[in-house]
């Protein structure tokens, strides 16, 4: 899915919302436990059919996958299989090697899984995410602005030439790969997006923390929407663990579109659509 393409489906669903996969087995209801020999993939499969309707992406995080082993692995590569190009994907990978490794990161993500978009760390340099960006169609999301406190710890450092994550933002910005490019900005620091905006008037945002972390929807969009839109805003613990019962899947539906009439408003103010 290129930016078009993107864009397009985020003005026919009048959504720009990423539903985060972070399942975790200890807290999947125990109806799904007891029915299914794959109850990840249950909980998914069930989160994803409510959900659809009102998401444009679908975000898995790897550890909640891989901390399960093989078996984990298999769970998410059927979610995957479910899913069948319906929608953007996004593996929350956060790779970040040089050379032959980031290849075979990037052979994996978008050759096997069939992801459309890669989380990626920049800290060890450009030539870390040149691999990922020789797939056309595909997506490099760059860390730059992340919503946790840790980020004071490097991302907000002066420099002398701006801080740390301007000048992540400045480079791959102007990449001639631009249009694969997206970078995490986190929802918790809405006050930042003015200076993200100024380095990436066009790019895409993928935004965390809204919900579950304190992040508010409004001023997100207020400092950090385009006239493209330009934001991917990712739930997750607040939709998919919207209930603990057996209604789990229902509720999740609901809260997914109250977040989704929530972006149709903000659209249609900024006559978007």
């Amino acid at each position: 899915m290129n930016y078009r393409e993107l864009v397009a489906e985020i003005k026919r669903k009048k959504s720009f919302l990423c539903v985060g996969l972070d399942t975790d087995l200890e807290k999947i209801p125990s109806s799904v436990l007891s029915r299914s020999d794959d109850p990840v993939l249950e909980f998914n499969k069930q989160i994803i059919e409510t959900t659809l309707p009102h998401a444009v992406a679908y975000k898995l995080n790897f550890a909640f996958y891989e901390a399960r082993g093989p078996q984990g692995l298999v769970s998410m590569e059927r979610t995957m299989q479910f899913l069948n190009n319906r929608a953007f994907t996004i593996a929350d990978a956060k790779r970040g090697d040089i050379g032959n490794t980031a290849a075979m990161y990037a052979r994996s993500v978008f050759d096997y899984y069939k992801f459309n978009a890669i989380t990626l760390s920049p800290y060890m340099g450009v030539d870390t995410v040149e691999p990922f960006l020789k797939y056309k169609n595909h997506w490099s999301i760059v860390l730059a602005l992340t919503s946790n406190p840790g980020a004071d710890d490097f991302e907000t450092l002066e420099t002398g030439e701006g801080k740390v994550y301007e000048r992540v933002i400045k480079k791959f910005a102007t990449s001639q790969m631009s249009e694969q490019v997206m970078f995490v900005a986190g929802a918790t620091r809405p006050e930042t997006f003015a200076t993200i905006r100024k380095h990436a008037p066009d790019h895409f945002l993928l935004v965390p923390g809204v919900g579950a972390q304190g992040g508010n929807l409004e001023e997100v969009c207020r400092f950090g929407m385009n006239n493209s839109v330009g934001l991917l805003i990712n739930s997750s613990r607040q939709i998919i663990y919207a209930s603990s019962g057996n209604d789990f899947a229902a509720k999740a539906g609901e809260q997914a579109q109250i977040i989704q009439k929530q972006m149709q408003q903000v659209m249609q103010d900024k006559g978007i659509i």
